[in-house]
């Protein structure tokens, strides 16, 4: 945030901006001017209290002179200090639009280029709709309960908004434009969705190879591709835009993946894939440019899983399937969620759910056992 010493003819002079524009004063702490994008520009405090923020509007500009202003907010901050009560304008104008794209500016330099883009489409297509032109600070709990329930028939859509809305929701209250009190979306209960299992059994894996092994004359990139997922359980995000820098002393030292920086231990299989391409681009994929470098290979499963009878299977089903063959084997929970790349327990076990086949073998291991036969 700007700070300048405001004087009237600096107040008069400041322009608005496609998002809301906060200068302090740079003499008086706790005291400034911001300026919202229709033009109004609104005098406040911001300073703490009891432990609190507490933003407050001192007077409008149009009505109000800087002189005036800066007299009252000195007052209304010394009564702070002082632990006396203050009474003053409310705040109301901040469109809930204009703060969206101000968080989606400031907060979305955190996310990942495409979860931005994601999330913009959640916040045009399932939050805009029903916020826009509100002032945020008058969006109550039972209107953004009101607001998820109108989007029952797009349950993930909805479980998806939801966090969004609410980071933009404690944003606004961190930056004074909604009162302190706790966020609005706290409480919304999710829509249960089924969850889909979808593991390769030892049969499909079988058909599957054959199919890629009849493919690798033509098509030698994809079906490399394809393998080093089956092998590594890797993101799809991470084999397509994976570079050779990447790959040394037998494994891929990804900077950037979902989760951050991590290594992906290779097998000497996956090793072997990669060690047989040529190294003809930085890219270990060269393939469809990389303006769409998502597409090539989505098209290229939807052919090999239609020949190989697997038309139910997403390239996602293959992470599900090597988490679980971990997990059968005797790994544990904290080695697989290593392996993908997890940054907690809780999501390897959203993701490496153990297959129907893997359960009755353990369930049959154990009846001799709890039945009290002897082995």
């Amino acid at each position: 945030m700007a700070a300048i010493r405001l004087t009237q003819r600096r107040v008069d002079t400041l322009r608005p901006c496609k998002t809301v524009r906060t200068v302090r004063d740079a003499e008086l702490k706790g005291y400034g001017v911001r300026v919202m994008p229709s033009g109004k520009k609104r005098y406040f405090i911001h300073s703490q209290h009891q432990g609190h923020r507490v933003w407050k509007i001192v007077g409008d500009a149009a009505v109000t002179t800087e002189a005036e202003a800066r007299a009252r907010a000195r007052s209304l901050l010394a009564a702070l200090r002082d632990d006396r009560d203050i009474e003053v304008e409310a705040s109301g104008d901040a469109l809930f639009e204009v703060v969206a794209e101000e968080v989606f500016t400031r907060y979305g330099r955190r996310w990942k280029p495409r979860t931005l883009a994601v999330n913009r489409r959640y916040l045009s297509n399932q939050i805009l709709p029903f916020f826009e032109g509100r002032p945020i600070a008058d969006i109550t709990r039972e209107e953004i309960q009101r607001w998820f329930r109108s989007l029952h028939a797009v349950p993930t859509a909805a479980n998806r908004s939801a966090p969004i809305l609410s980071v933009i929701m404690q944003q606004a209250e961190a930056w004074g434009l909604r009162p302190e009190g706790g966020s609005p979306c706290k409480g919304i209960k999710r829509f249960r969705q089924k969850r889909s299992e979808r593991f390769l059994s030892p049969e499909e894996y079988r058909r599957l190879a054959m199919v890629l092994d009849r493919h690798e004359g033509h098509h030698p990139f994809r079906v490399a591709a394809l393998r080093l997922l089956l092998l590594t359980g890797c993101r799809k995000s991470e084999v397509i835009t994976l570079e050779w820098r990447f790959y040394r002393d037998g494994r891929l030292y990804l900077e950037d993946s979902k989760t951050g920086p991590r290594t992906v231990w290779l097998c000497e299989a996956a090793r072997e894939i990669l060690d047989g391409l040529s190294r003809s681009s930085r890219f270990v994929f060269p393939i469809g440019g990389r303006r769409t470098p998502w597409s090539w290979l989505d098209a290229f499963w939807i052919q090999l899983r239609a020949e190989a009878g697997l038309e139910d299977v997403r390239l996602h089903d293959m992470r599900h399937s090597y988490a679980s063959m971990a997990l059968s084997s005797g790994e544990t929970i904290r080695t697989v969620g290593r392996l993908l790349g997890h940054d907690n327990a809780a999501t390897t076990l959203k993701y490496a759910h153990l297959s129907d086949a893997t359960v009755r073998e353990t369930v049959e291991a154990l009846a001799p056992l709890l039945s009290g036969a002897q082995s």
